[in-house]
C-alpha cells in the first residue's frame, strides 16, 4: 500500500514548485521545496512510491517541466486526479510520471491514508473498495515503462 497525500482543487505550477526555486541548479535541488506553500513538510516525509492524490485541474498554471519533475524526483509512484490541465498532464508522460484521472477516488481516501494503484489493471483500491481509472494506452505505458519520451524514443533507435 501506498500513503496518500491529498490536494484540493486547482494545484497549480507554482504551488508544486515556486518559481523562486527554478534558480537552483537541478531538480535535485529543487525537490526539497516541493509543495512548500501547501504542505511544507511534504518533501521531507514522501516517500518512494507514495501517491499524490488530487481533486479538479491538479498542474494548471505554467507549462513548466519542474513541477512534475519533481513529484517524480522524489519518488512519487502517480498523480491521480479528478481532472489535470492538459500541459501537466502531457509534460508528465513525457517524464515518466504516472497520471490518472480517477473520479471516484478523491472523496474517498484521506490525507495520510493507503491506497494501493494497479496501473496495468486501471485500478486503485482504497478503504476496501476498488475504483476504475484511466487505464493509459499501451504507447503512454511503454513511455512510462521506459523512463519517459526521450528514452522510450532512444530505445527504439537502437
Amino acid at each position: 500500500m501506498s500513503k496518500v497525500y491529498k490536494f484540493g482543487n486547482d494545484v497549480d505550477t507554482d504551488q508544486i514548485i515556486a518559481s523562486q526555486y527554478l534558480l537552483l541548479p537541478d531538480i535535485e535541488a529543487m525537490k526539497g521545496y516541493t509543495f512548500e506553500s501547501l504542505s511544507p513538510s511534504f518533501a521531507s516525509e514522501v516517500k518512494e512510491g507514495d501517491l499524490v492524490v488530487a481533486n479538479e485541474n491538479f498542474g494548471c498554471g505554467s507549462s513548466r517541466e519542474q513541477a512534475p519533475s519533481v513529484l517524480k524526483a522524489l519518488g512519487v509512484k502517480a498523480v491521480i486526479a479528478k481532472s489535470f490541465a492538459r500541459i501537466f498532464y502531457r509534460n508528465s508522460i513525457n517524464i515518466g510520471l504516472p497520471v490518472i484521472v480517477c473520479k471516484e477516488l478523491y472523496d474517498a481516501v484521506e490525507d495520510g491514508g493507503e491506497a494501493e494503484l494497479d496501473l496495468t489493471a486501471g485500478t486503485v483500491t482504497a478503504g476496501g473498495q476498488t475504483f476504475s481509472c484511466t487505464k493509459l494506452p499501451e504507447y503512454m505505458q511503454n513511455i512510462l515503462n521506459a523512463g519517459g519520451l526521450i528514452a522510450s524514443l532512444n530505445k527504439e533507435g537502437q
